[in-house]
């Protein structure tokens, strides 16, 4: 039997989420407002226009937005302090690959830096018993094709990648040198894979992209349709990241490495191409495909899989969406022409998945 999320535990929690703001941010809150906790969000303002964090009024659903940089030690140890949070996700980042070539500095120093200030800010105060770090799927050596699990060697090109290995390499360090005999604070670094959802804005992401094609040119524009990606809702890889916050937070998994891929069953790895034309056929549009060549991009694998076994074995965890299914609820979210339902409808898809 699949482990379910348990709302008793998550009832009046204090939690801490960086990045509260963005996409995945801002479904994590909605959740856990729906469990109950008591939410303190810090994250730079919401970089599109418009954005799931406004149309959901993801502001009026916590206890404290603060609007703040993570590579600010000072401001971020003593929010952090002031929140009295027990449980702390850390999201924010700079997450695109082709934004890390144009702003390297920038990806490593938000990234990496705030990584940093977030691992030494929960060494600092003992109060936070249980961290989740978020960081990717793209921390692999992409030299090897094959199905990755959380043992295998890491190995970032591009700029985005790399400071993600940084993260992790560094995550290593800290667990080691300050965490690993410790029987009360316990931590951990998370990899999901494609994740896809309704309220998604973000640049550079292929279900974004098709919705605005659908408003401009009614069609779709290819120029990886082979590349083949772990697509998945983002009520799955949050649903894991809230169940292992949990079992570290009681102590069940002392002897685990806390490294944890979060990726769908291989049925729900598909090419670009399939989810394009999934949306095509639904909203009326045509397919194009370009040839597209730059070195800075090379450094991109076309078939990337998680191994979800150890959150299977270990967490209880199990993919409940397949692929089409989450494209589903991706066309009912966007069909609602009234924004300001936006919250509902989320709130309606999460209890609908964690019934499921």
């Amino acid at each position: 039997m699949k482990t379910k999320i348990n709302s008793n535990f998550w009832k009046n929690k204090k939690v801490f989420v960086t990045g509260h703001t963005g996409f995945k941010g801002s479904w994590l809150c909605i959740i856990l407002n729906l469990l109950g906790a008591k939410i303190t969000g810090y994250a730079l303002k919401p970089k599109s226009n418009p954005n799931l964090f406004k149309l959901a009024k993801v502001g009026n659903l916590i206890n404290k937005s603060i609007i703040a940089d993570v590579r600010d030690f000072k401001r971020l140890n003593k929010e952090i302090k002031k929140s009295n949070s027990s449980i702390l996700f850390h999201l924010a980042a700079q997450p695109l690959v082709r934004y890390s070539y144009l702003e390297p500095k920038e990806t490593f120093d938000t990234n990496f830096n705030g990584t940093l200030n977030i691992l030494e800010s929960v060494r600092r105060i003992k109060k936070v018993k249980t961290s989740i770090i978020i960081t990717t799927d793209k921390v692999y050596d992409i030299s090897k094709n094959k199905i990755f699990k959380e043992t295998d060697i890491l190995g970032g090109i591009d700029p985005y990648s790399a400071s993600k290995v940084c993260c992790e390499y560094l995550f290593t360090s800290y667990m080691s040198s300050f965490f690993k005999n410790s029987n009360y604070q316990s931590l951990a670094t998370v990899r999901a894979g494609n994740v896809i959802g309704g309220g998604d804005y973000s640049e550079d992401r292929l279900i974004p992209d098709i919705y605005l094609s659908a408003k401009k040119t009614k069609q779709i524009i290819l120029r990886n349709p082979k590349s083949v990606r772990p697509w998945q809702h983002v009520l799955e890889p949050l649903s894991g990241y809230l169940i292992l916050a949990e079992k570290l937070y009681k102590n069940k998994l002392k002897n685990q490495d806390q490294n944890w891929n979060f990726g769908p069953n291989i049925s729900s790895c598909k090419p670009v191409k399939y989810v394009a034309e999934k949306f095509a056929r639904a909203l009326g549009l045509k397919l194009k495909t370009i040839k597209f060549r730059s070195k800075s991009f090379s450094s991109e694998t076309d078939l990337l899989r998680l191994n979800n076994y150890k959150a299977k074995k270990f967490l209880n965890w199990h993919p409940k969406w397949k692929l089409n299914k989450s494209i589903d609820k991706i066309l009912e979210w966007n069909s609602v022409k009234n924004k300001n339902n936006a919250l509902k409808v989320c709130q309606k898809q999460i209890i609908e998945f964690l019934e499921d």
